[in-house]
């Protein structure tokens, strides 16, 4: 299931998973992201038992994204540990993103 977070709540998320979580820093204006969030959707339903998916608007949350360096939109930020171990910048293909998330699931961080 996919969720729409803020800056605040992203924090608190973070901090207190230690598995996979995806965040997507997105407009509601801008077309990649309106590419995007349908993939984004189908991708959280389909892994919505291995990892937690988020949805932050961009321009409500200018602080979560000078935080974690986002610079392009649409991202989406891999987390897991409290840390980004991986990102997607503009209008990536299905599976890329599959990809990285398979790699993130099988991957431990020690």
């Amino acid at each position: 299931m996919n969720l729409h977070i803020t800056t605040k709540e992203l924090k608190k998320e973070v901090a207190e998973n230690i598995n996979l979580l995806l965040v997507h820093f997105k407009t509601e204006w801008n077309g990649a992201c309106q590419i995007l969030a349908p993939v984004y959707e189908e991708l959280a339903s389909t892994y919505k038992d291995t990892a937690k998916f988020f949805t932050i608007d961009a321009e409500k949350n200018k602080t979560a994204m000078h935080e974690y360096g986002v610079m392009e939109i649409p991202t989406i930020l891999f987390f897991k540990n409290g840390e980004v171990i991986d990102y997607v910048s503009g209008l990536a293909p299905k599976n890329i993103i599959i990809s990285k998330i398979e790699n993130a699931l099988t991957t431990t961080n020690n």
